[in-house]
């Protein structure tokens, strides 16, 4: 039994991480939720009992085994180092130390063996990048890939709880405050995150920074196009990729089913294809539309939808902090 903090806990991902400690019987011996100022006294509901809310300062004084975040980068700069140096393990579910070289950047199915007993520090990796490895790891392993080309579909939920309202609000016709620049309801938009120098946006970014770092491969070349869209249950990825080896459809059906986490749902001539509907409070990452591309050789077209709140974040981070626990890293 462990001492738990969520740093972040009144968010959209702090209080699904809440609910999954529960969910998943994570060894709690006491849990601590932690928010910015103006949260601190909120109460949260932990196996049928309030937990208040405290600081993030407290927190960090009362010493947790791990610290799990979802507070934004500015936050977890701050004060990950903090709770690191006090003997904590943090999970960071931001962007802050993805790809710090000292850090490890972690999806427990593919890259688990990264973590050392000592680290104090553990990235989650971006919600799309999650998805997206989880199906195209075992097929690196068997057929390497060259090259990968994704457009991601992503859900309001990825923003958080304002743009989730914005949604909501245009489809009851109220004005009320704008998460994004455009309409969403009815509409889609192509960026996410912040335009860089590149003409890419920050988004886009991570897809190609955080595959190479899981996949442990710098050699894989990524190109991404991220659009929102007026969806709340999950992300989708429709993912082109380049093989250096020829394989056959029936082979990467049987590696997608046979990978831990990852569901098969591919039968067209019955309408069955993922969709954010069916991802929707699960934790599995579902692929399907799975095709050979006619237009290059060794080439695959795949479609990847899964609930971007849980295993694209809260599940992946408690995974961790289980992995850790299990091996006893911590």
């Amino acid at each position: 039994m462990v001492k738990t903090a969520v740093i972040g806990a009144t968010g959209m991902v702090g209080r699904v991480m809440v609910k999954l400690l529960e969910e998943r019987n994570f060894p709690v011996s006491e849990l601590i939720l932690a928010a910015s100022d103006k949260s601190v006294g909120k109460e949260i509901i932990f196996k049928g009992k309030p937990v208040k809310v405290i600081s993030v300062k407290q927190a960090v004084e009362s010493k947790p085994v791990f610290a799990i975040f979802s507070a934004g980068a500015d936050v977890s700069k701050e004060w990950a180092p903090v709770f690191a140096n006090n003997g904590t393990v943090v999970v960071d579910n931001s962007s802050a130390w993805r790809m710090d070289d000292n850090i490890p950047l972690v999806v427990p199915e593919i890259n688990s063996h990264v973590i050392k007993k000592g680290d104090r520090i553990i990235a989650n990796p971006n919600c799309s990048t999650i998805q997206m490895v989880m199906a195209l790891a075992p097929l690196h392993k068997e057929y390497k890939i060259k090259r990968i080309v994704v457009a991601t579909y992503q859900s309001v939920t990825g923003t958080g709880v304002r743009a989730v309202i914005q949604l909501e609000n245009e489809r009851k016709g109220i004005k009320g405050e704008m998460a994004y620049p455009h309409p969403i309801d009815l509409n889609c938009f192509p960026f996410g995150g912040k335009f860089l120098p590149s003409g890419y946006t920050t988004e886009e970014q991570k897809l190609v920074d955080e595959t190479r770092k899981i996949l442990g491969d710098k050699t894989i070349q990524v190109t991404a196009t991220v659009v929102r869209i007026p969806v709340i249950g999950g992300h989708s990825e429709a993912v082109n990729v380049e093989f250096e080896k020829e394989y056959e459809l029936d082979d990467v059906r049987k590696l997608i089913s046979s990978f831990p986490g990852v569901v098969l749902y591919d039968n067209p001539d019955e309408h069955k294809y993922p969709m954010p509907i069916l991802a929707h409070n699960r934790d599995e990452v579902f692929v399907g539309r799975l095709r050979r591309d006619h237009s290059r050789e060794k080439c695959l077209n795949l479609w990847i939808v899964a609930d971007n709140i849980r295993k694209g974040a809260a599940t992946n981070a408690i995974q961790i902090a289980e992995y850790m626990l299990a091996n006893n890293l911590y």
